[in-house]
């Protein structure tokens, strides 16, 4: 591992639209799941740190992006290690039912970003990052798994947020 790969890491946000409130019958089986999928990702190898609300146990109320719109913010070593969470643990089956609990999304929904190692990413800067996915399409500053750029090709943009830039 090169020097300029530890010294970043890979920043995650994914939104989904409630097709209910979280207090529905109907959302039961989805909040269930919420503190056994979080330990997982707390416990997964290269996970780094998750948003979680003040005195509570993950993000769920926070609403930034709207009151029917729930966020995942979390911060990870590698791409790999992301993607072994979202699609090798416990997090698959929240993947597969999702259509039970969440509208489907027309944009992007999920975008990824390179960020300084150490440097925890705001709710704010990961909308932004997401807007810019969508406006713009995949560049090393938002992109996707599908579309991904390396720590190299971000450079540029890691050094912006060094120095507290947006």
């Amino acid at each position: 591992m090169t020097a300029s790969v530890r010294a970043a890491h890979l920043a995650q946000l994914n939104v989904a639209t409630l097709l209910h409130p979280l207090d529905d019958p109907r959302m039961r089986p989805f909040v269930e799941m919420l503190d056994p999928v979080n330990a997982a990702a707390d416990g997964a190898p290269g996970f780094v740190w998750r948003l979680v609300e003040d005195g509570a146990a993950d993000a769920t109320a926070l609403r930034p992006a709207g009151e029917d719109v729930i966020v995942n913010l979390t911060v990870w070593e590698t791409p790999e290690a992301l993607w072994d969470f979202s699609y090798r643990s416990g997090h698959l089956e929240v993947m597969r039912r999702r259509r039970e609990w969440f509208e489907r999304h027309v944009e992007a929904h999920l975008v990824l970003w390179w960020i300084p190692a150490g440097h925890l990413p705001t709710v704010d800067e990961a909308l932004e990052r997401l807007a810019e996915l969508r406006a713009h399409g995949p560049s090393p500053r938002a992109f996707t798994f599908a579309s991904s750029y390396t720590v190299a090709e971000a450079a540029p943009h890691l050094q912006a947020v060094r120095q507290g830039q947006p």
